[in-house]
């Protein structure tokens, strides 16, 4: 019989899927990693469980323990998700710019979710980055993941992410692209590659109203770049520690609008019902078409599954209201 012992052992192992219509006018062969498929339904259960492993083997996190952090919503379900079946309870603090729908399924594996607002400095003790530290100093017993900071989340996409592509792609792939937020996917993948082949070309994929594309271009960490923005997932107002900007090649900022109207198409398009961040990373690499060959074999990462956005980007009202349509 070919079963798993638990829901974690259906991590990974993403399939590979080709673009056809959507990628119609870019000069190369386009593969989707369609990161959904994990039981979370997101790219971040790899690093989530790696985080929780590596935890456990420091003594960080020990029994009956309680798994704080903060989380646009899909760490947490990586998190909760493993703390399920190892038994720890999770604490996780998100924004009022995510979905409803991500709170709820946080809700449904049964986390605490404390939402507080997009619109404050990092440094804010509102914020959700002070809040989740705060709560876990105050809670007994709790382990605080801080996936922007921790290597784990690096390592996780090091030894399981980049190994899958390089292995998917028979070593042809000349490019990788995907949205970054923490830096864990774009670092661990980028620094895999780099090292099987220096000449793939690693590009990421950010928001207008956040800081990486230029801290990336100039060392510089400029407030005026920070405002608040629409696309959940990608872009940081803060550099976290976990992007490896050395491996990284460009970046490509994408407006709201885009990342918005590509989810939608990939939908109509390509029948993949995928996140915002996928959007992003189509319409972004669609605007660098010109530095693609047909020879070149670019893959995409999609990080999340489009049920997360479904009162968003796939409300017909909700992207009237904000002049997208």
């Amino acid at each position: 019989m070919q079963y798993f012992s638990n829901i974690l052992g259906t991590i990974g192992n993403t399939p590979l899927v080709k673009l056809n219509k959507i990628t119609a006018e870019v000069p190369a062969l386009v593969l989707a990693k369609i990161e959904s498929t994990n039981p979370g339904n997101s790219v971040k259960d790899r690093m989530a469980l790696k985080i929780i492993e590596d935890a456990e083997a420091k003594e960080l996190l020990k029994p009956g323990g309680t798994i704080v952090e903060g989380t646009s919503g899909n760490t947490g379900m990586g998190l909760a998700i493993a703390g399920v079946i190892k038994g720890y309870k999770s604490i996780f603090v998100t924004t009022d710019k995510q979905s409803k729908e991500k709170a709820d399924l946080l809700r449904a594996v049964g986390a605490e979710v404390i939402v507080c607002p997009t619109d404050v400095a990092p440094e804010d003790p509102r914020s959700y980055y002070s809040v989740s530290k705060r709560l876990s100093e105050e809670t007994p017993n709790a382990f605080y993941a801080n996936q922007y900071n921790n290597q784990s989340n690096v390592q996780a996409h090091y030894e399981s992410t980049g190994p899958e592509i390089w292995k998917q792609t028979d070593g042809k792939i000349t490019h990788f692209v995907v949205g970054v937020g923490t830096g864990g996917t774009i670092s661990g993948v980028g620094r895999y590659l780099k090292e099987k082949n220096p000449n793939i070309k690693i590009w990421g994929i950010d928001t207008y109203g956040s800081a990486l594309k230029k801290y990336h271009e100039t060392g510089i960490f400029d407030p005026k770049e920070v405002h608040p923005y629409i696309t959940e997932g990608i872009g940081e107002d803060i550099i976290p520690e976990c992007v490896d900007f050395s491996v990284i090649d460009h970046f490509e900022k994408v407006t709201d609008k885009d990342g918005l109207v590509y989810q939608r198409r990939l939908a109509r398009e390509e029948g993949i019902i995928a996140g915002n961040s996928a959007g992003s990373a189509i319409a972004g690499l669609i605007q660098m078409k010109d530095l693609l060959r047909p020879d070149d074999i670019v893959v995409v990462l999609f990080h999340d599954h489009g049920s997360r956005y479904v009162g968003k980007a796939f409300n017909d009202d909700w992207m009237r209201a904000k002049g997208f349509l």
